[in-house]
């Protein structure tokens, strides 16, 4: 009888080429994503040592950290990442790599168009040089960033060297409760468990909350693996999945998509499948969540209250509280709803998609923009653009005073020459709230969609679940 197995030890084994000893592997990589930030760094070390692209076939690349969000306009703001973008542009044509770039209705942020174009399938690794390649997970890829050293060995041979990680299955359970979303879900994990509980691990996400979620919700789920110290977090594909990708431009054709479906299926964990660890999360009484200090697990109910040092659990985490509240200029025992905002930043791989713009637009709609607040909407591609002005969500969006902007990475990373300037508060459906994440001095507040939407026309951080219009 056979030993039942994670789907996790099931698409390692069917990837895994040679055992190198030490517990590391030599696996081979089905995709390899790049963009214009690490892709040039990438090509200037293959050239230098005169190496070949191995399988240009099994490569795409877009430009999406440097691209300018200015409204009509395309490629870099200034000639140094102009110059990035042309060196991606060049060195993708030389070697036969398919390019998305700044004038192809594909364009995007990776990890967004990924998915989207069908390029991501279930049971395949997708790599790419960003830490939050696990977003592919949500349609059941098993994916993770990797360094420019890695992403040049990709290149040369299609293959990685890793040692296996172990796995965790985390169960979200209960009725997700309305007007709260997948990002309030990761949110309140991180928060509970914290930043790092997920190293060395490979997380499957599983129960009856994630069951309910779309693809696009599920994204949002794994995006945020890494922000808990998983470099891989994926869901199993289902009926879901097999709907999200028929038909999509790199899928198989409808012949062979049957046959790839009955494989794709065939990847859940078996019944009786033994993880390292177990962790269980309840949502039924889950509030919309925001983010008060400069690490995500520091997350509380929209409605809390800033916390104290004093009541940290150990020395540690009193000292980082304490940091924090001196870097987000906030004292311990305030209101979150008295938190008054200046930017709201609605985009990046975490939650520009379709359906994050649908329900912000539906809170804003009809409404305006607090006086002093700057707010923001960047797609997450050229095609979510469209299918939003199709729709007319940007009428909506530039009704309520919002700048529509074009596709890329833009305020998340701030490497486009878009920043939050010093000491300006954000609410920002991105992933991270570093110290500096998006631009020196800047303080970033996590949120949903929604929650920056209620936000961005109350002038203070706000409860979506007050907003409706």
């Amino acid at each position: 009888m056979q030993t039942p197995k994670t789907m996790f030890d099931k698409v390692w084994e069917q990837h895994s080429i040679a055992q190198l000893g030490s517990g590391f592997e030599l696996l081979h990589v089905d995709r390899l994503m790049m963009h214009d930030f690490g892709g040039p760094m990438s090509f200037a070390a293959m050239n230098e040592r005169g190496l070949d692209v191995a399988n240009p076939e099994l490569v795409y690349a877009t430009p999406d950290h440097l691209v300018t969000s200015e409204p009509g306009q395309l490629g870099g703001m200034d000639d140094t990442r102009s110059g990035y973008i042309d060196e991606l542009r060049e060195q993708c044509a030389e070697k036969g790599i398919q390019l998305f770039d700044v004038d192809d209705s594909r364009q995007g942020i990776v990890h967004v168009v990924g998915p989207e174009l069908g390029i991501t399938l279930p049971g395949t690794t997708v790599l790419c040089g960003d830490s939050h390649t696990c977003t592919h997970g949500g349609v059941g890829a098993v994916a993770w960033g990797i360094g420019t050293s890695e992403q040049n060995h990709i290149m040369a041979t299609q293959c990685i060297i890793e040692k296996k990680p172990k796995t965790m299955r985390l169960s979200f359970v209960g009725h997700k409760p309305e007007n709260v979303t997948a990002k309030d879900m990761i949110l309140r994990a991180i928060a509970v468990h914290g930043s790092s509980f997920g190293k060395g691990f490979a997380v499957e996400y599983c129960g009856d909350a994630i069951s309910s979620l779309s693809i696009e919700e599920r994204m949002t789920i794994c995006n945020m693996s890494v922000e808990f110290g998983a470099k891989i977090g994926f869901v199993a594909p289902d009926q879901k999945a097999i709907d999200y990708l028929r038909g999509r431009e790199f899928a198989p054709p409808q012949e062979q998509f049957e046959i790839a479906k009955e494989h794709w299926l065939s990847l859940n964990s078996d019944e009786h499948a033994v993880f390292d660890s177990e962790i269980v999360v309840e949502i039924q009484e889950l509030q919309p969540q925001i983010s008060w200090g400069t690490n995500p697990a520091q997350t509380i109910d929209v409605d809390g209250v800033v916390p104290s040092p004093s009541d940290a659990p150990d020395d540690d985490t009193r000292r980082a509280w304490q940091s924090a509240l001196e870097y987000m200029d906030l004292e311990p025992g305030r209101q979150v709803s008295e938190i008054k905002i200046d930017h709201v930043f609605i985009g990046s791989c975490t939650n520009s998609r379709l359906s994050d713009l649908e329900a912000a637009a539906a809170i804003v709609k009809g409404k305006r923009v607090a006086d002093g607040v700057t707010a923001w909407v960047v797609p997450g591609s050229q095609k979510v653009k469209s299918a939003a002005e199709n729709s007319g969500l940007d009428i909506v969006f530039k009704q309520a005073g919002f700048d529509w902007r074009e596709p890329g990475c833009s305020l998340c990373p701030a490497a486009n020459g878009d920043a939050v300037p010093s000491g300006k508060r954000c609410v920002s459906t991105s992933n991270r709230n570093f110290m500096g994440r998006q631009g020196p001095g800047a303080r970033t507040h996590l949120a949903s969609p929604e929650t920056a939407a209620a936000s961005a026309i109350a002038g203070v951080i706000a409860d979506p679940r007050k907003s409706k219009s």
